[in-house]
C-alpha cells in the first residue's frame, strides 16, 4: 500500500486515508443538499423522487469506492461480486431494509463498508479509512468472509448456499421486519437455495417477509457461471417454479447507451442521466418487491449486470486481487478515481446511512439485542430404574415434546422421520408442520416439527434460529447428518464470536452405525463422529454419548440450557438397560465421564474399559466377566461428554464467548481412569477418546473402534466385521497385558 492523500478540510473524519477524492456531480447543488431520508425518519418518503434517486446513486458509488480501496490496501480480498449489486444494496438501505443478509461470502468487503459507512464499525475501533484498511483480513479485524461477530452483521457467510436459511430464520422470528438475502448466480448451483425456500413457504406460507435479491452478474469465480445462458424469461420462470408469486427482474442492457457488448453490461459506463435511469428502476423495483414480501406475496429480486461493475476490471477476474493489484496500479488507480465522490457527498452518503432503518446496523439490527424467549424452568426427567430397558430416544423424545410446549417459537427439524427414530412422542406432541392436515400422519398447518426430506435444509433452519436467538433442535440420522452439517458448523463458529447470548445449537442424531445392518454401509456412516471429535477443539462444540435413557434426558437438559455453543448428541433408538441414576447421570454430563463398574480387586492388575455410546456396551459388559474370571480388576468407564476430558491448554475456550472452562482436574482424571492397561472402545469413531488417550498413564494403550459397514442380520453380527466382540476385546487384553 502506497497511495496517499491529505483529507481535504471540508471532508468528514471518517474519510481519513481515502486515496482519491473527486468532484461534485452535476446537480448536486440541487439533489444534494440535504439527506434523502429526512431527519427522524428511517427511510426515503418516494422512491421514484429524484433526489432520492440521485443519493441512493451516490451511494452505490460509494459501496464501490470503499470495497475496492480496502481489497487493494492488502491487494486481496473479493470486490467483483459486491459491485454488481452495489445498486440493489443501496436501494435497500435507503429503503430502511437494513436487516441484510448474504449468502455469498465474497461479497464481505462491500458488507464491511456499509458496516463503516454507518459507523457501526466505531464499535470495533475502525473510525476512519485508514483503520478500516488496517483492520480489513487480519486476525481480530475483518475475515476475509463474512462473521456474525461484526457489529451490525447478522450472520455468517462463507460456504455457499447458506444465506437463505438465516433470512428465513430471521422472517419467522420478526414478522413485520424484511430480511433481504443477496444470492449471487455464481453460488446459484448449490443444491439448495430454491428448493429450500419452497419447502419453507408450504410449511409457512405466512411467512413472506424475506426478500432473495438474486445478483446475476453472468461470473463465478474463475468462469462463467451455470446459468449465464438463460435468458430473463427463463430466470423469471425458474423462481415461479420454485412457488414464488411475484419476481421483479431489473436488466441493466435495458438501459445501456456505451454500445457494450453481450447480456451483462455495467451500468457504470452509462451515461450519467442513463445512470439515473438505471438507479431509478431497481430503487422502485426493489421497494415493489419489498412491498409485495411485507405484503404477503412470495417474492424476488434480480439484479442482472455484470460482474465487476464500477471497479478495476470486468467479468470473473475482477472477483479477487492479486499481489499485483496495488492502490497504485493502473487499473485499480484508474477505478478508485472514477469511482471517488467529493467531501460533500461523503458526508450526505454518511447521513443517509446513519438514519437508515432508524440508526446504525449495530444498534438496530434484531441480531444486536437478545431476544426474549420462553422460560422453561425445570425439566421433567423421568428417573428409569437401574437395570430398566429403556429405549434413549424415546425418552429424550418426551423432553423435546415438553420443550415445545413451553416454547411456542421452539421448532423440531428432521429430514428422516422421527417414527423411524423412535421419536414418535414429538410428533404426536408437536405435530408436523404441512399444509395437508391428516391427524394419522401428526400433520397440521400450525406444527413445530419442520420435516424437509433435505438435510441441509434442516440444518438450516435449526441453526438459523438458533443464532438468531431462539431454540431449535436438529434431528437426524448419523449417517446422513453429513449432508447439513457445514452450516452447523459455521453457525458455531459465528457463536464463539458471539458478543450477545444466544441458544446453542443442539442435535441429536440416532440409529448408529450399529444399529443399521439390513440397510447396510449406507446407513452406516459413523466418520462424521470423527469430524465432531475434531471440532472439540474449538472451545465451543460438545460431542455427548449418553449412556443410556437416564444420561440422555441428562444430555438433552445440559445442552438446552447451555448458550454460544454447538451440541452434538449420539445415542440409540433400540432399547438398553439403564446404568446410571438420573442424579449420577446429571453430575456425569458435566464432569465428562462416570464410572460403570469396578470390580474392586484382581490379582492380575487393573484394566480400564473407556467407552463412548451404549449398545456398544453390550460386549464391554460380557467381556467383563471374562476378563474377572481371569483375574483381573475391570473398570468400565463411560465417556459422556469427552470435551470436558481435554486438558484446559488443548481447547481453545479462552478465545470464545460463554466459554465453559469445566474441564475434568487431574485428580479426578487419574482417580477415574487408572490401571496398567486402557482400552478404548468405540461402537463409532476413536476421535472422541483422544482425550482419554492423551491423559492416560496406562502404560498399555489402545483402541478397538469401527473399521466400516456392511450388510448384516444384527447389531452383533456387524460389531463382530468391526471386531468389536467379547473375544476381540479379551485378545486385545491379554496382549496389552503381556506388553
Amino acid at each position: 500500500m502506497t497511495a496517499q492523500t491529505i483529507l481535504p478540510a471540508n471532508a468528514p473524519a471518517f474519510c481519513a486515508g481515502m486515496f482519491h477524492f473527486g468532484e461534485a456531480w452535476p446537480n448536486f447543488a440541487e439533489y444534494g443538499r440535504s439527506a434523502a431520508i429526512a431527519a427522524g425518519h428511517k427511510a426515503i418518503s418516494n422512491p421514484a423522487a429524484t433526489e432520492a434517486v440521485y443519493q441512493t446513486l451516490l451511494m452505490a458509488d460509494a459501496l464501490r469506492y470503499c470495497t475496492l480501496q480496502i481489497c487493494a490496501a492488502k491487494s486481496s480480498g473479493h470486490p467483483g461480486g459486491f459491485a454488481s449489486s452495489a445498486e440493489a444494496y443501496a436501494a435497500l438501505v435507503m429503503l430502511g431494509h437494513t436487516n441484510i443478509v448474504t449468502e455469498v461470502g465474497h461479497h464481505a468487503p462491500g458488507f464491511y463498508s456499509a458496516m463503516f459507512l454507518d459507523s457501526s464499525l466505531e464499535e470495533m475501533g475502525i473510525r476512519d479509512m485508514n483503520d478500516m484498511m488496517a483492520r480489513f483480513r487480519e486476525q481480530h479485524g475483518l475475515l476475509g468472509h463474512l462473521s456474525g461477530a461484526i457489529p451490525g452483521l447478522l450472520a455468517p457467510a462463507g460456504p455457499l448456499g447458506q444465506g437463505q436459511h438465516f433470512a428465513m430464520a430471521g422472517a419467522l422470528l420478526h414478522p413485520g421486519t424484511l430480511f433481504p438475502v443477496t444470492i449471487g448466480d455464481g453460488g446459484f448451483g448449490e443444491p439448495y437455495v430454491l428448493s429450500a425456500m419452497k419447502h419453507f413457504h408450504f410449511a409457512y406460507p405466512q411467512v413472506t417477509n424475506y426478500l432473495p435479491v438474486l445478483v446475476w452478474n453472468g461470473f463465478s469465480q474463475e468462469h462463467h457461471s451455470m446459468v449465464s445462458l438463460m435468458t430473463n424469461d427463463e430466470m423469471v420462470a425458474y423462481w415461479r417454479a420454485h412457488d414464488f408469486d411475484e419476481v421483479i427482474l431489473v436488466d441493466a442492457r435495458d438501459f445501456d447507451d456505451a454500445n457494450q457488448e453481450g447480456a451483462y453490461v455495467d451500468s457504470t459506463r452509462f451515461s450519467f442521466d442513463q445512470r439515473l435511469a438505471f438507479m431509478e428502476a431497481v430503487l422502485t423495483g426493489v421497494a415493489k418487491a419489498a412491498e409485495g414480501a411485507l405484503g404477503g406475496r412470495h417474492t424476488a429480486f434480480i439484479l442482472k449486470q455484470m460482474k465487476g461493475a464500477g471497479v478495476h476490471v470486468l467479468g470473473a477476474k475482477s472477483h479477487n486481487l492479486y499481489p499485483k493489484d496495488t492502490p497504485d496500479s493502473p487499473e485499480i488507480k484508474a477505478a478508485l478515481e472514477c469511482r471517488a465522490l467529493s467531501p460533500e457527498s461523503w458526508a450526505l452518503v454518511r447521513e443517509n446511512f446513519a438514519r437508515a432503518g432508524g440508526g446504525p446496523a449495530a444498534k438496530t439490527a434484531v441480531t444486536e439485542q437478545v431476544l426474549e424467549i420462553a422460560k422453561l424452568g425445570e425439566f421433567p426427567l423421568q428417573d428409569f430404574a437401574l437395570g430398566e430397558s429403556v429405549v434413549p430416544a424415546t425418552a429424550m423424545g418426551a423432553l423435546v415434546a415438553w420443550v415445545g410446549r413451553q416454547d411456542p417459537r421452539f421448532v423440531v427439524t428432521n429430514a428422516d422421520g422421527n417414527e423411524a427414530s423412535a421419536m414418535k412422542n414429538i410428533n404426536d406432541a408437536l405435530k408436523i408442520r404441512h399444509p395437508t392436515e391428516d391427524p394419522l400422519y401428526n400433520q397440521q398447518p400450525g406444527g413445530q416439527v419442520y420435516e424437509p426430506l433435505n438435510e441441509d435444509a434442516c440444518a438450516g433452519l435449526a441453526a438459523g434460529l438458533a443464532l438468531f436467538g431462539s431454540r431449535s433442535l436438529w434431528l437426524s440420522y448419523e449417517s446422513f447428518a453429513i449432508n447439513g452439517w457445514p452450516i452447523m458448523q459455521t453457525v458455531a463458529q459465528a457463536m464463539a464470536e458471539l458478543r450477545r447470548k444466544t441458544p446453542s445449537t443442539v442435535c441429536m442424531f440416532t440409529a448408529g452405525a450399529l444399529e443399521q445392518g439390513r440397510n447396510g454401509w449406507t446407513h452406516q456412516r459413523p466418520e462424521i463422529e470423527n469430524y465432531f471429535a475434531a471440532q472439540m477443539r474449538n472451545g465451543n462444540v460438545f460431542l455427548l454419548y449418553p449412556t443410556d435413557a437416564n444420561v440422555i434426558q441428562a444430555a438433552y437438559e445440559y445442552a438446552v440450557n447451555s448458550v454460544n455453543k454447538s451440541m452434538v448428541i449420539i445415542a440409540s433408538k433400540s432399547p438398553l438397560p439403564v446404568r446410571l441414576t438420573m442424579t449420577q447421570a446429571r453430575e456425569a454430563v458435566r464432569k465428562g465421564a462416570a464410572l460403570l463398574h469396578d470390580a474392586g480387586t484382581g490379582s492380575r492388575g487393573t484394566v480400564t474399559l473407556a467407552v463412548t455410546g451404549d449398545m456398544v456396551l453390550l460386549p464391554v459388559f460380557a467381556a467383563r466377566e471374562v476378563l474377572e474370571k481371569e483375574g483381573y480388576r475391570v473398570r468400565i468407564v463411560s465417556v459422556i461428554n469427552p470435551r470436558q476430558l481435554y486438558r484446559p491448554a488443548d481447547v481453545a475456550a479462552h478465545t470464545v464467548s460463554e466459554a465453559d472452562k469445566g474441564f475434568m482436574c487431574d485428580a479426578d482424571f487419574h482417580d477415574l481412569f487408572i490401571g496398567e492397561v486402557l482400552l478404548g472402545i468405540s461402537g463409532g469413531t476413536s476421535g472422541a477418546l483422544e482425550p482419554v488417550l492423551l491423559r492416560s498413564r496406562a502404560r498399555q494403550r489402545d483402541v478397538l473402534a469401527w473399521l466400516r459397514g456392511e450388510t448384516t442380520a444384527t447389531p452383533a453380527e456387524l460389531m463382530a466385521f468391526n471386531g468389536i466382540t467379547v473375544e476381540s476385546i479379551v485378545d486385545k487384553i491379554h496382549g496389552l497385558d503381556a506388553g
